[in-house]
């Protein structure tokens, strides 16, 4: 099963580059492509997250925020 992962994030957000580097070493060692999507280029999205980036999505639902779970983000891409 392939799995989608996308991290929500911002600019000049040291979470959000922290959690961008965990998502990207470990999907890259799984061979699972990922995104990172601006909540600020967006308005709705901005409005939805606020400060609660970065989140973390697999497969459309919320895998959690703020910091990845390294172990949880490998279970739920296995």
């Amino acid at each position: 099963m392939s799995h989608r992962v996308t991290v929500y994030t911002r600019a000049d957000c040291s979470l959000c580059v922290t959690a961008e580097a965990d998502v990207e070493r470990i999907c890259g060692e799984l061979g699972i492509e990922w995104t990172a999507v601006d909540v600020d280029a967006d308005g709705e999205l901005r409005a939805e997250y606020g400060d609660r980036v970065p989140v973390i999505m697999v497969d459309g639902r919320e895998h959690g925020f703020w910091r990845v779970e390294e172990p949880r983000l490998r279970k739920a891409l296995a």
